[in-house]
């Protein structure tokens, strides 16, 4: 069973809109506007994948201590590790399909925040 803080914390910090471009979840007038807006989404949703991983690890770090083996929390270190270059490189390659242009940042932000969104509900997937 999950727990019933980390659903909650999950669902203020991930909007129902999670699904849209984090972009446009953004109502700036300006391009500085939604930049800084969606600068401060990527910020809460960080958060809130290091608030789920160290629930993960904890979760872990029971299964481990239960089965007498030390393989779970070393394999969610190696899987986040691999994650964050996965994220990393891939919202480098949708940064740099905007050719250099003013809105690469917001998309690299973006593309960040849809992965990270995407991440937290699988930590959230296997806590125990």
């Amino acid at each position: 069973m999950k727990p019933s803080a980390p659903a909650l914390l999950l669902s203020l910090c991930l909007p129902i809109a999670s699904l849209s471009d984090p972009a446009t979840e953004c109502d700036g007038s300006s391009q500085v506007e939604i930049g800084a807006c969606v600068s401060d989404t990527l910020a809460r949703v960080d958060a809130t994948i290091e608030i789920y991983l160290g629930f993960a690890k904890n979760s872990a770090a029971e299964l481990d201590n239960v089965t007498g083996r030390t393989v779970t929390v070393p394999a969610l270190e190696a899987a986040q590790a691999a994650w964050v270059a996965y994220r990393d490189a891939q919202c480098e390659y949708v940064g740099a399909t905007f050719g250099g242009g003013s809105g690469t940042g917001i998309a690299i932000n973006a593309c960040k925040i849809e992965l990270g969104r995407d991440r937290v509900r699988e930590l959230m997937r296997h806590l125990q």
